[in-house]
Order: C-alpha cells, then sequence, then structure tokens
C-alpha cells in the first residue's frame, strides 16, 4: 500500500468560485479589499520566498530559531504520532518537528494547492520510510475533517498565518480546530510579535521593492483568472501600523482616478485618485492576547517559546 495518499476536500471549481466571491464583495465595499490569500499564484509563492530572505523581513528566521531550539520540547510535550500542518506550502520548515517527533507516523499537511503538496508529500515519504503522508487539498478555515490517523496528534499553524484572519475569524478557526482535537492532542501556533513600528513596517515595505511587487501580484491574479485590465502600475504598495488594533495593513493606493473592468464578474469599478485599496491585515500579538483567545476557544496555553529578540511566539495548547 501506498505511503502517499492525496484527498481532495475541495470541489475542482472551488477556489474560482471563492476568487470570484471575494473579488465581487471586496471590490463593491467601501473601503475596498481583496483577502491575501490571492497573492499566491506560483509567481506570488516565488516572491514570498524571496521576502522570507530579506533582511527586513524577520519572522521566517525567527520562527525557525525557535523550531531548531525546541522542537524536542514541543516533542517532549504532545508524544505525537500524527502531526497535522495547516497551510502546509512546501513543507519545508516542518521538517524540524519531523525530525524532532521520533514517534511519528502519520504526517497530514492541508492545503490549498494540489501541486505543492504531491511534490512535498512524495518528496517526505521517500526520505522517511517509516512515515505515512495523507495529504489534504481542502481550506482550513472552513469545515476540516481529518482522515483517521493515530494519536495523540498535534496540529500546526505556523508562520503567523493566523495574523491574517480578523478577530472575528480568528475566533470561528480557533473553535474549528478545538472541534478536531481529542484529549491529549495540542495546537502549535505561530505568531509574531507587537514591537517596534519602524521594525513592524520595514519588514512589510522593504528596500529592494519585492513586497511592493508582491502586493501587486494580486492585481495580476484577478487579471488572468477573471479578464480584468488592472494596470499594477496604476498602483502604489502601502504598509503602516495601525497601532489601534496592533496589526499592519498592506493596501495599494491608486496613482490616478481610474475605471477597472473585470470581464467575468460584468463589473465596472471606479477608483479615486489616492483611493486604498486593502489586500492584507498582519496582526501582531502579546502573550496575554493570545492566551485569552485560546481560551474563549476551549483550549489552554501551556508552553510559550520567543526567539532570543522576543520578535516571535510559538505556543502549545494541549487539550486535557
Amino acid at each position: 500500500m501506498s505511503r502517499f495518499r492525496l484527498t481532495r476536500t475541495l470541489p475542482e471549481d472551488a477556489t474560482d468560485a471563492a476568487l470570484r466571491a471575494d473579488v465581487l464583495a471586496g471590490l463593491t465595499s467601501t473601503p475596498k479589499w481583496l483577502p491575501p490569500k490571492w497573492f499566491y499564484d506560483a509567481r506570488g509563492s516565488e516572491l514570498f520566498e524571496e521576502i522570507t530572505a530579506l533582511a527586513e523581513y524577520y519572522p521566517t528566521r525567527a520562527e525557525r530559531e525557535i523550531l531548531l531550539g525546541r522542537a524536542g520540547d514541543i516533542a517532549a510535550a504532545t508524544g505525537a504520532q500524527t502531526l497535522v500542518e495547516l497551510g502546509s506550502g512546501s513543507s519545508e520548515k516542518t521538517r524540524v518537528l519531523l525530525d524532532a517527533l521520533t514517534g511519528l507516523r502519520a504526517y497530514v499537511p492541508v492545503d490549498v494547492s494540489e501541486s505543492a503538496l504531491t511534490g512535498a508529500g512524495q518528496a517526505l515519504v521517500a526520505e522517511r520510510p517509516g512515515l505515512r503522508v495523507h495529504a489534504l487539498i481542502a481550506d482550513f478555515t472552513g469545515g476540516l475533517t481529518l482522515p483517521d490517523t493515530p494519536g495523540p496528534r498535534l496540529v500546526a499553524f505556523l508562520g503567523g498565518t493566523i495574523g491574517n484572519l480578523l478577530p472575528e475569524e480568528r475566533a470561528a478557526f480557533l473553535s474549528g480546530v478545538r472541534a478536531l482535537l481529542a484529549p491529549g492532542d495540542a495546537l502549535l501556533l505561530g505568531t509574531d510579535l507587537v514591537k517596534d513600528e519602524e521594525v513592524l513596517v520595514r519588514a512589510y515595505d522593504d528596500a529592494a521593492g519585492v513586497t511592493a511587487e508582491f502586493n501587486k501580484n494580486v492585481l495580476s491574479v484577478v487579471n488572468r483568472e477573471l479578464a480584468a485590465d488592472f494596470a499594477p502600475a496604476a498602483f502604489e504598495h502601502v504598509a503602516l501600523w495601525n497601532a489601534e488594533r496592533e496589526w499592519i495593513e498592506m493596501r495599494l493606493r491608486a496613482r490616478t482616478a481610474q475605471t477597472v473592468k473585470v470581464q467575468a464578474l460584468d463589473l465596472a469599478v471606479d477608483f479615486a485618485d489616492g483611493e486604498e485599496l486593502r489586500t492584507e491585515v498582519s496582526a501582531k500579538f502579546r502573550r496575554e492576547g493570545v492566551r485569552a483567545e485560546l481560551a474563549a476557544a476551549g483550549l489552554e496555553l501551556a508552553h510559550w517559546w520567543t526567539d532570543g529578540a522576543d520578535r516571535f511566539a510559538l505556543s502549545l495548547s494541549v487539550l486535557r
């Protein structure tokens, strides 16, 4: 029997339908918005990999530092036999956990990208003869059902991605994760921490302009998939810190008044000169805030680890 299995829980046309719904809702709202998940076509994924290597962008390095230093502690605290990773992508950062979880029998990567899941999953079973990989093509923000795998299970949601969810979305997500867990299972959560505004803004507005290109890539995705006529050069990348909500906002600001047509939706969208389109929220956290959000979902914070500069945190919640 093959040790790699791929299950699709998303309909074949789910991505197209979701894009249409998001673009219609976002471009007809006031103020306008688009969700950050549409950055990540092949080009967007390449650009994000470049971002993670930039001097200004600390989260990836800081999280990896914690994983390298604490993977043994995570393994000891959980005794996990199954690792479930939400938004797994290429599964690169997970290899540190896979190495530490010596009793691991199954890995369940969850992502919307079939190609990423297949490539990573097949590579892992080739490298690790004792490991079974059951990949799920699924949207982890909506009604996830996990395969039957041995417990205890460790669910990992890394990269600070939870910060891309609005507070009400985070509450629903954490409650959904709690519903997946049985006693003895655990959640490993990566959260970027509140820090100096200048450091935060630089991380999302690098000197080389890679993040600006990444931000504008969402317009290229809409152009290609929905026959729109956005001119990316007609928009300026903006990153700012919202001190009240403690999150970074990425926006695209129209350089001139313009009308954009989205043929697939039979939609014409007017932008005023200087009007902004919000493309991402990236919330930053404090320990007590994370504890409170976990508690509201029925999860108890058991361990809290940060990198040496207290820029990023991994928290472990174990269901008793």
